[in-house]
């Protein structure tokens, strides 16, 4: 078996609507109307999918769906300066970085920072890209 790429994540939240919002307006991440799944919250995010859901969703779920246990890395066009202005703008606090890392398509520069749920959230910029 050869997995192809990743479709969606699934991020447990305290607050849907606060959520919605800081991925929405923060990362310019367009909501996906899913009627089929009351009680989450789907956002687009390049070609993948990212979904909120509350911790007590009665629904097909991890074993124990944790708020503000998530490490995910977003990769962004923009440059370091300019996205580092733009979270300045929204009251967003850069924990770290710049920073250098390696990532799956080579060489990137990275800034991390916590959601409204304390997952942290790395932003990443590929060099040459």
């Amino acid at each position: 078996m050869k997995m192809r790429r990743i479709d969606h994540v699934v991020l447990t939240v305290s607050d849907l609507e606060q959520s919605r919002r800081f991925y929405h307006e923060v990362f310019d991440m367009p909501v996906i109307d899913q009627q089929t799944k009351p009680g989450v919250v789907t956002l687009r995010c390049g070609h993948q999918l990212i979904r909120l859901q509350k911790a007590d969703r009665d629904a097909l779920v991890a074993r124990k769906p944790t708020v503000g246990s998530a490490d995910l890395c977003l990769v962004a066009n923009d440059p370091i300066d300019a996205i580092l202005h733009h979270l300045k703008s929204y009251y967003v606090d850069v924990i770290a970085g710049p920073v250098d890392r390696l990532g799956a398509e080579g060489p990137m520069q990275s800034i991390y920072l916590h959601d409204p749920d304390q997952n942290l959230i790395e932003i990443a910029v590929y060099e040459n890209k």
